[in-house]
């Protein structure tokens, strides 16, 4: 099994790209943990509304679906994740966020991760 890739900003619309996130992780046979505002479950991952269940987790990756304005409240718990990476989806670059994460080296990508999966650069 991969190492486990948790989705911030997790969400049960269907319209919004953190489901299809984590619909195509699964697809792609990639362990998916999420975290969102609401508790639910998608494509049989369950979305967790407390931070500190993923406290002693290993995740690897980190995709985020919540914009620059929303992450300051964030910021310390990633970091305490000790991800390698973090992937900025489109509409959720934060330079400052960015910064503090190469500062405690951990890779940043602006990237989609739906883009990323469908062109086998995850």
């Amino acid at each position: 099994m991969n190492k486990t890739t948790l989705v911030v900003g997790a969400s049960l619309n269907p319209a919004r790209y953190s489901y299809l996130a984590i619909q195509r992780l699964v697809s792609h046979k990639q362990a998916v943990m999420a975290y969102g505002l609401r508790k639910g479950e998608v494509a049989g991952v369950a979305i967790e509304t407390d931070q500190h269940f993923f406290l002693d987790k290993d995740i690897q990756t980190i995709t985020l679906y919540v914009g620059a304005e929303r992450q300051a409240p964030l910021y310390d718990w990633i970091l305490q994740l000790n991800p390698q990476r973090v992937i900025f989806n489109p509409g959720t670059e934060n330079p400052e966020f960015e910064n503090r994460l190469r500062n405690a080296g951990v890779e940043v990508l602006e990237a989609c991760t739906l883009v990323m999966l469908s062109t086998g650069q995850y």
